[in-house]
């Protein structure tokens, strides 16, 4: 069986990630869409908010689980004997840190190899961080988030849609 993990804080999850999980979803035979857990780093939406909302958005997809993990990668990709790492890239500068991030997860994983998506063209500028930042303004964000996203961004943030 082919499983492969798919980390990410997903603080939210946008459309860009979406289509990622979709395609990576018909490379494999089940995928973990891992949500970091970083007890230093506070997010939007805490972990539970996130879980769900990635639930909610991916419940079409058989093949898909949700889960999360806490410390490094290469710990959580043993633990679940996953052979594969997702990473998606939306620029050319994504790929030097990607890449020396993927020579140190090969080696202290055991040999899980690392498998770079590209970002779509219609995704390949998106961010959660942008993301939010408009949601913030009290902006529509449903162009670039699934609809439960932006419904959930602009509840979040005190506006009405």
């Amino acid at each position: 069986m082919r499983v492969a993990v798919y980390p990410g804080s997903f603080d939210p999850i946008t459309n860009g990630h979406l289509d990622i999980i979709e395609r990576a979803s018909r490379m494999f035979d089940e995928l973990l869409v891992a949500i970091a857990r970083n007890s230093s780093k506070e997010g939007l939406f805490s972990f539970d908010e996130r879980a769900d909302l990635i639930q909610k958005v991916t419940a079409g997809i058989s093949n898909v689980r949700v889960t999360s993990f806490e410390g490094l990668l290469v710990d959580f990709v043993r633990e679940t004997s996953a052979q594969f790492i997702v990473r998606g890239l939306r620029a050319v500068s994504d790929f030097d840190y990607e890449y020396a991030m993927y020579q140190m997860n090969y080696e202290m994983s055991g040999g899980a190899d690392t498998i770079f998506l590209l970002a779509s063209r219609d995704y390949s500028y998106l961010s959660s961080t942008i993301i939010k930042e408009f949601a913030r303004h009290g902006r529509d964000v449903a162009e670039y988030t699934p609809a439960q996203v932006n419904a959930a961004l602009l509840n979040k943030f005190g506006h009405k849609k």
